[in-house]
């Protein structure tokens, strides 16, 4: 008979439940009967927990028992709390010797090579604003050039608006300046991008001018810079981007893919809408596929700090030296000690618990959530560690430090350059985003073929003995490969990512 449940390691007080199992079951290969109904990805007590005793999944503290827990009980938020962690990081005792393949052995992809060198994996037109009292301008533009105007240019992959909320009504000075003028500056040079439009209101406080002297921006044939009050107004200022768009398309539709190597590719991970088995499947598959990158040469750039806390351990155990591990703690420190503080007032809000629709998919706490979040980085070591938005230079496996929220997280990736997004998901998150393809890895089965036009891959399989976490991390490996080279992801195929733009904003609006 099929198990009931998954055990993750031997030392484990807790497995998960494959499927819904009622009250009064055995579940045989753990010698217990359940005592309540488990719904499926919940987890089952295998031994009588004490009230303050630590409740152990993946072979880590994920909580503490908040009362007595019999074996065979339901193991959820109504008898679980969070555990104090003792904060040993053992900066770069987990470290190894990782193989690069040689550049002739390096498995290849079809992209655009820029004059900067960079690789991009898709040929968009940009018209970004600085300001939101642009937006509607440049989402007026992109809007001008439908799938048919744009069939006479095989090469181009479209016209995009990339607007945000905020630019004005904020301090030029500070950290939330500096991540909005770091988030701009990523997209101006993001190699998804053939030619850009930058559009401007003209007297807010994020001036095109001062971005343009502080970024180093310059005219060209492909690169255009305008404000709504210099053209005078909206609808001179649409068709003047609409004319400029027109001029670019031929050049960019010159553009030829060519043959480039997987060093090439800087690969976002993020999940979102996470449950019991993004841990178990899809997760630790994107993290093999990972491992395939970084030994072919490339970089993977896991995000999400929150989502990470009490799991940080296990990084800095990977880090290359101490001075990469504290920079991570670093990150973790700012947001206990500082950011929470100033602007939520809430210095225990990284300790929160995961969304409703996580604990309704079976996670507990935000340890749990974290310690199967870190599965997506793989076990190379960790080579660096960036600000968000910072470009990203190191080939291997680095971190960036982001928000938990999907959305501004993969923003600062991309920022950061990333050309391709990984995005696990339990629940069945619809996230995509331009100018970079996002893959969409479903952890169970069920949600694969409820959502199959949404999802790229079916991690489930692992589940189902269908494939093992390396058969599926080769699978995502050769996916994120044709993808990279021209394939649609189904996001794209959806038309999702004109909407996903969402600079890191802090500090207050006056």
């Amino acid at each position: 008979m099929e198990p009931l449940a998954i055990r993750l390691h031997e030392n484990d007080n807790v497995v998960t439940a494959k499927s819904n199992i009622d009250a009064g079951i055995d579940i045989i290969e753990e010698n217990i009967n359940t005592n309540q109904k488990i719904p499926v990805g919940h987890k089952i007590a295998t031994k009588n927990i004490a009230e303050g005793d630590k409740i152990i999944k993946y072979d880590n503290i994920i909580g503490i028992a908040n009362e007595n827990i019999k074996m065979g009980d339901h193991v959820h938020v109504h008898n679980t709390g969070m555990a104090e962690r003792t904060k040993d990081y053992q900066f770069s005792e987990g470290c190894k010797q990782i193989t690069i393949l040689p550049e002739n052995e390096r498995a290849t992809f079809m992209g655009y090579r820029r004059p900067s060198g960079r690789v991009g994996t898709r040929n968009f037109i940009g018209i970004i604003s600085s300001v939101n009292c642009s937006a509607t301008v440049c989402k007026k533009i992109a809007e001008h050039f439908t799938e048919s105007k744009l069939s006479e240019y095989e090469n181009v992959d479209g016209v995009v608006s990339i607007t945000h909320g905020t630019g004005c009504g904020i301090n030029s000075n500070g950290l939330g300046w500096e991540l909005l003028q770091a988030t701009i500056a990523g997209y101006a040079r993001h190699p998804n991008f053939g030619g850009l439009i930058v559009i401007g209101l003209g007297c807010e406080v994020n001036q095109v001018a001062g971005m343009a002297r502080s970024m180093d921006w310059s005219d060209s044939e492909t690169f255009k810079m305008m404000t709504i009050q210099g053209i005078g107004g909206t609808r001179k200022t649409i068709n003047e981007g609409i004319q400029l768009t027109k001029k670019m398309l031929p050049i960019l539709n010159q553009d030829k893919r060519t043959e480039c190597p997987a060093s090439e590719i800087i690969l976002g991970l993020e999940c979102g809408g996470s449950d019991a088995y993004s841990g178990m499947t899809a997760n630790p598959a994107l993290g093999a596929a990972v491992d395939l990158l970084v030994r072919n040469g490339g970089t993977g750039t896991l995000a999400e700090t929150p989502e990470i806390f009490g799991a940080e351990h296990l990084l800095t155990r990977r880090a290359i030296n101490k001075n990469v591990g504290q920079k991570l703690v670093g990150f973790i420190k700012w947001w206990q000690e500082d950011y929470l503080t100033k602007f939520e007032e809430n210095k225990n809000q990284l300790h929160q618990d995961p969304s409703p629709g996580n604990k309704a998919g079976g996670l507990t706490t935000i340890l749990e959530k974290s310690l199967g979040a870190v599965a997506k980085g793989g076990t190379t070591n960790l080579v660096d560690v960036y600000q968000f938005a910072e470009s990203i230079n190191a080939k291997g496996f680095t971190f960036m430090n982001t928000p938990g929220y999907d959305v501004t997280s993969v923003t600062g990736l991309i920022a950061g350059g990333a050309n391709m997004i990984c995005f696990t998901t339990g629940r069945g998150s619809v996230f995509g985003c331009k100018p970079t393809p996002s893959i969409k890895l479903a952890t169970n089965d069920t949600l694969y073929k409820h959502m199959t036009e949404d999802m790229d891959v079916n991690c489930g399989k692992i589940l189902l003995g269908q494939s093992t976490i390396e058969e599926m991390g080769q699978e995502i490996f050769e996916l994120i490969l044709s993808i990279a080279s021209g394939k649609k992801s189904k996001s794209e195929i959806n038309g999702l990512g004109d909407l996903e733009f969402v600079p890191w904003q802090m500090g207050a609006i006056t």
